[in-house]
């Protein structure tokens, strides 16, 4: 426990000295946040506000489990690193091709699809090689149900297009989330509490240290990115958040649990999915004011903090709630 709280202290102190010395430097690349048309006309404020933020906690998280390599042995931890970081890739190339052209819209949903489902396919097939995700004596992929203390079997391939789903699903899901000052961020502070406690009770500490480390990064992180925000995670940072809440869920072997810790994340989702569907079947009418939902509470006369708050919140109780169902 002593480790996991150190970890968590010195990722908080090295983001935020992080932050203080990239913060100048994107400033003087102008790799500034273009604000998309579609978006809320009094968020035109934050033009150029620097974005590719989500470095911060990406270096820290790097440093801290570097500091703790001799003592590491379950190597699962690099695992799920190397999957947000590649997850983060992709969003580093779509940030890079925005700045470049000074566009909103940076690499194509296609392209963004084909490079997650890659990633996410390496990364199964390196959990199934450490044996991470067993198979029980009919070769099948046994799925943990939450609450209700059973599971279902899945043939080794389907689990394989499943958990693709999933991983894809909650890397855009995530990203969906970063869209006012300090939401995604604070979202994602309880998930990572919530798997830094499950990692603990199933007493595989060494994985438990990057939940913890994010913790503390993404505190640090909100100092510069709370409402009115200094620069904002970009995509680079938040599919790299994706990639470690959907990279820690398959690690524990409860990707299921993903439904309770990512409620705020999949109704942002669903808010747009049923937005789209609504406005093709009415031709032309809306469900919601506008969409993601977050949106939607803005175009009500919710303030961002108001906003940040209560969807934090719900989160929290999700995960607590989460909690009860792995533990109980």
């Amino acid at each position: 426990m002593d480790r996991i709280i150190i970890t968590a202290g010195i990722s908080l102190a090295l983001t935020a000295l992080i932050g203080f010395l990239i913060l100048p430097v994107l400033r003087a690349l102008k790799a500034g946040q273009s604000i998309r048309e579609a978006g809320p006309t009094w968020h035109n404020y934050k033009a150029g506000t620097p974005m590719m933020g989500g470095l911060m906690f990406i270096f820290s998280l790097i440093i801290c489990l570097l500091i703790a390599l001799f003592v590491i042995e379950d190597y699962s931890v690099f695992y799920v690193l190397a999957l947000s970081l590649c997850f983060g890739l992709v969003g580093f190339l779509d940030d890079f091709t925005k700045i470049k052209f000074k566009r909103n819209l940076g690499l194509t949903s296609i392209q963004k699809a084909l490079l997650q489902m890659a990633v996410s396919a390496i990364f199964l097939y390196l959990l199934y090689l450490q044996g991470t995700v067993a198979t029980n004596e009919n070769g099948n992929v046994p799925v943990m149900i939450p609450f209700v203390g059973t599971s279902f079997d899945l043939h080794p391939l389907l689990y394989i297009f499943f958990a693709m789903f999933v991983m894809v699903g909650c890397v855009n899901a995530v990203n969906l989330t970063d869209g006012v000052d300090g939401l995604c961020g604070s979202v994602t502070i309880p998930v990572m509490v919530f798997f830094t406690a499950v990692a603990f009770f199933k007493n595989q500490l060494d994985l438990a240290l990057m939940p913890a480390a994010l913790v503390g990064g993404l505190i640090a992180y909100l100092f510069y990115n709370w409402h009115p925000a200094k620069v904002f995670m970009g995509d680079t940072g938040s599919l790299f958040l994706g990639g470690a809440v959907c990279g820690l869920a398959f690690a524990l072997n409860m990707p299921l649990i993903l439904i309770l810790v990512g409620f705020v994340y999949i109704m942002e989702t669903l808010s747009v999915i049923l937005q789209v569907g609504y406005f093709k079947l009415t031709h032309g009418k809306r469900l919601f004011k506008m969409s993601p939902i977050h949106h939607h509470f803005e175009m009500c006369g919710w303030k961002e903090v108001k906003i940040v708050l209560v969807f934090a919140a719900v989160s929290a109780i999700m995960c607590l709630i989460a909690w009860f169902g792995v533990t109980g």
